[in-house]
């Protein structure tokens, strides 16, 4: 026997849906009909990506009386199209292309898209993605472009030893940090055209003045002028690079500064420091979050694959390169980022860097990593 259930068929009078191309976007808008009631009208327009095309689109939209604009997440293409419709006071929708289904045998084009998307929408089968306001997204930009520049710069550095390799150059064997104050000095000498090993290894500095007989063996090579000249521009491009790294923190220190609270409570957490604090209110993307999401409050590393679905790529990989993850994460599974695991505490308790051992209790499946929640770190911004 049927019965009759509380639940009524609702669907969205007015909605658009837009299919997002480079140089070009697909707008399907759907209306009730104004001749006929209870069907339903639609238009179908394609128009440039460029801000006065999308200007008048807006305009056509509020004068549809339009209350919801649906778009996919097409690559960076639709960041232009939702912040300017998020500017004229619409409500855009970000959803994600998994959750449109297209039925099987369908011709796939632009404008049958458009229009399968508006249809899907305006019966709200479909979910909005979380956008961040704009002052996290600016925050965002920053920390994404400083490991940008961190990875820039650390790509430098190893041109630069593969360099001094090519020269017959060891100073990497005796100095764990060529670009110290006495390593940049050796480095500067160099360039200068000093190439007596002596003379070079006298620039040693502080402990460093214990290996001055292994200094003067590792300076024993050929380098000539042209190593001279790549030496020059490739330091060169690291100082610029650290200059710009210095002024994005800058910028980065004045956006997080209303979240200081918050920055100081991350900081509490064990092996989470000011810029790991940084990139989690970045990519968290709204108060509450660390408490509220599990990507934030527990990371799940696969056994085979170190890839973490629900986690944002920049989120994961500060969370798993700290020594939280080290301690809960290490015990017979892969490092899954550089630098993952490599506190004192982590060696002692995992058997050291890159160990494979077992747990006792066998393998398993995933290893959850928690953000303590006692320590009032999270939940809290």
């Amino acid at each position: 026997m049927m019965e009759e259930t509380e639940d009524r068929e609702e669907i969205i009078e007015r909605v658009a849906a837009l299919d997002i191309g480079k140089a070009e976007l697909v707008a399907c808008v759907r209306v009730p009909s104004p001749t006929t009631p209870g069907r339903r009208a639609q238009e179908i327009s394609t128009h440039s990506t460029m801000t006065r095309s999308l200007l008048a689109l807006s305009d056509r939209l509020r004068a549809l009386g339009v209350t919801r604009v649906v778009m996919e997440a097409t690559s960076d293409y639709w960041k232009p199209v939702f912040y300017l419709l998020e500017a004229q006071e619409l409500e855009p929708w970000l959803v994600n292309a998994k959750d449109v289904k297209h039925l099987p045998g369908r011709p796939k084009t632009d404008k049958l898209d458009a229009v399968w998307l508006c249809k899907v929408a305006e019966r709200q089968m479909l979910r909005p993605s979380f956008v961040p306001p704009v002052q996290i997204r600016r925050l965002r930009d920053l920390t994404r472009y400083r490991l940008d520049l961190i990875n820039t710069r650390t790509a430098e550095k190893n041109r630069v030893e593969k360099l001094l390799e090519d020269a017959q150059i060891k100073l990497s064997a005796v100095v764990s940090d060529i670009f110290g104050v006495s390593g940049r000095e050796m480095l500067a000498a160099l360039i200068a055209g000093e190439r007596d090993p002596k003379v070079l290894a006298q620039l040693a500095r502080a402990r460093m003045r214990a290996k001055i007989s292994v200094l003067e063996e590792a300076f024993v090579g050929h380098f000539t002028d042209h190593h001279a000249f790549l030496l020059r521009t490739m330091l060169a491009r690291i100082d610029e690079t650290g200059a710009d790294i210095a002024a994005v923190e800058a910028k980065i220190a004045e956006l997080i500064a209303p979240f200081a609270q918050a920055v100081d409570r991350l900081d509490e957490i064990p092996g989470v420091g000011v810029t790991a604090a940084h990139v989690m209110i970045a990519e968290a993307g709204r108060r509450g979050a660390l408490l509220r999401r599990a990507p934030l409050r527990t990371v799940r590393a696969t056994r085979r694959r170190t890839r973490l679905k629900q986690a944002a790529g920049a989120l994961r990989v500060v969370v798993l390169a700290s020594c939280v993850c080290g301690l809960g994460a290490r015990a017979g599974r892969r490092r899954v980022s550089s630098g993952f695991g490599s506190c004192p505490a982590c060696r002692a308790r995992h058997g050291g860097r890159g160990s494979r051992r077992r747990s006792p209790a066998g393998p398993r499946s995933a290893t959850s990593v928690p953000i303590p929640v006692g320590t009032g770190a999270a939940g809290r911004w």
